[in-house]
């Protein structure tokens, strides 16, 4: 049974959840949250204050310590019912989420069910984390130990709000962390209600926490505050920045999963059909509100006016087959939309594939290709955070790989050719933190996942990310001297 609060016709109230029960405290003076699809608002989260985040920091260190000392497997139990409990509620997730969001329902079904996976995932590595002994002679024992930072505070964005959040606390909380988080103040319902559903799924009061409000009141006072041990934040390089300058006075140490401009790389012997369709998939997911999308698409010349044609054809068949999504908020909307003019100002030439049977006061955008690209142009450039790719043309590897690393960021990368060494050699050359060959993956939790330049450092997923929420200690043991043998 859900504690969101009703405030009038069809409105609603994000409370904040704190050591285990809800706050309805706090002023209502956040963004409205508002239905992407219509334009309408729908609610409003509570906007919490410094001394809502000094509550939850405390709840989640006085639940710190007892969590941590649980054993492996006692922890592994409470994260996989927690996993098993957002599954039985996935169906009316899905229905917050796919509302505030506006992703089309099936693929907000899809995000809160990968949710559940980070929390089975996670509760089934905690008993392999281990340290290690290391060998200093016959004098000494010594080994290692991964030990929790304490709190981790967990910044997320808009464009996936519960799968984001599950992405950051299943891990730090596994490793022995309590976490408090903010979620975006225009998506909030769905991380307010893992908080409840972890209340419900037996986690210990404390351990999660969530304070709704906006960056500068309730982000910066996570980041500033002497409890908080580690911050994860996904969002755009802007607010990495500001963060980054926050904790530098503290040494606050950083997970930051921030923007990205892609490069997906077609050579002149990769199967071009696949390649156009998964290049459609690998910018258009999501509506394109995906820092690792596939927007920058290189196309070795020979095949250029071969392979443009396909790719149309495939955002084609993409816009008729999938429910296209809006975008989630309106700065977002508009920002698209002043790209879209400033691409074709600088000469670009813009090929869209209208959508149809859309609400005309909605925050969608028409599917965009822009052709006739030089890869210093702005829209070669910056992240668009929309269903917008560009295609620039190259004549050689080198040249490919070159366009491919002259970029600010480096999260994401893909190429395609029947040549294995081509393949190997041009994935190291890549600066990005994942390369895709022959295929742009989406959603995945195996695969570690974090940026190179402003894209960010750190890395979430896979048994990695475990890593990056534990210190290392060291212990050191000074044995009594062997008798001598005779």
């Amino acid at each position: 049974m859900t504690t969101i609060v009703a405030a009038g016709a069809g409105a609603r109230t994000i409370p904040h959840w704190i050591d285990g029960a809800a706050v309805a405290e706090g002023s209502a003076e956040t963004p409205e949250i508002i239905n992407p699809r219509t334009n309408e608002a729908i609610g409003r989260a509570l906007s919490g204050t410094a001394e809502h985040v000094d509550a939850a920091v405390i709840a989640a260190h006085t639940a710190q310590k007892k969590w941590a000392r649980l054993s492996a497997l006692q922890r592994s139990e409470k994260l996989l019912a927690l996993a098993g409990a957002i599954l039985d509620r996935a169906e009316e997730l899905a229905d917050w989420e796919a509302e505030e969001t506006g992703h089309p329902r099936a693929a907000a079904l899809g995000e809160i069910r990968a949710a559940a996976q980070y929390f089975s995932y996670y509760g089934g590595m905690i008993p392999a984390m281990a340290g290690e002994t290391i060998d200093m002679g016959e004098s000494y024992q010594a080994y290692t130990r991964r030990e929790a930072y304490g709190v981790v505070g967990v910044i997320t964005p808009w464009n996936a709000p519960l799968n984001q959040a599950a992405r950051a606390a299943a891990p730090a909380i596994a490793a022995g962390n309590t976490v408090v988080i903010k979620p975006s103040e225009f998506t909030p319902t769905t991380t307010f209600l893992l908080g409840e559903i972890a209340a419900a799924a037996g986690l210990p009061a404390g351990v999660i926490n969530v304070v709704n409000g906006t960056g500068p009141d309730v982000g910066s006072a996570i980041v500033k505050h002497r409890r908080v041990s580690k911050v994860a934040f996904t969002g755009s390089v802007r607010t990495g920045q500001a963060i980054s300058a926050l904790a530098a006075t503290r040494i606050l140490p950083l997970s930051l999963e921030l923007g990205g401009k892609s490069a997906n790389i077609v050579f002149d012997d990769a199967d071009l059909d696949r390649a156009a369709q998964v290049a459609a998939r690998g910018f258009l997911g999501n509506s394109g509100m995906a820092c690792s999308a596939g927007t920058r698409i290189l196309v070795q010349r020979s095949i250029h006016d071969e392979f443009v044609p396909r790719l149309m054809a495939a955002v084609k068949a993409f816009a008729d087959s999938v429910d296209m999504g809006p975008v989630t908020t309106r700065a977002q909307f508009a920002k698209v939309g002043e790209m879209l003019t400033a691409a074709e100002a600088e000469g670009a030439a813009k090929n869209e594939v209208p959508l149809a049977g859309k609400d005309a006061a909605g925050l969608f955008i028409s599917p965009t290709v822009f052709t006739g690209v030089d890869n210093s142009m702005m829209i070669a450039q910056e992240e668009v955070f929309g269903p917008v790719g560009v295609v620039i043309p190259f004549e050689t590897e080198d040249e490919a790989i070159e366009i491919a690393n002259d970029s600010d960021y480096g999260l994401a990368g893909a190429l395609w050719t029947q040549d294995l060494d081509r393949a190997h050699r041009v994935a190291r050359e890549i600066e990005s933190g994942q390369v895709y060959i022959n295929t742009y993956l989406g959603p995945t939790i195996e695969l570690p996942f974090g940026g190179h330049k402003l894209s960010g450092y750190g890395r979430e997923k896979g048994f990695e990310a475990l890593l990056n929420y534990t210190h290392t200690k060291a212990v050191a043991i000074e044995l009594a001297p062997s008798p001598e043998r005779n």
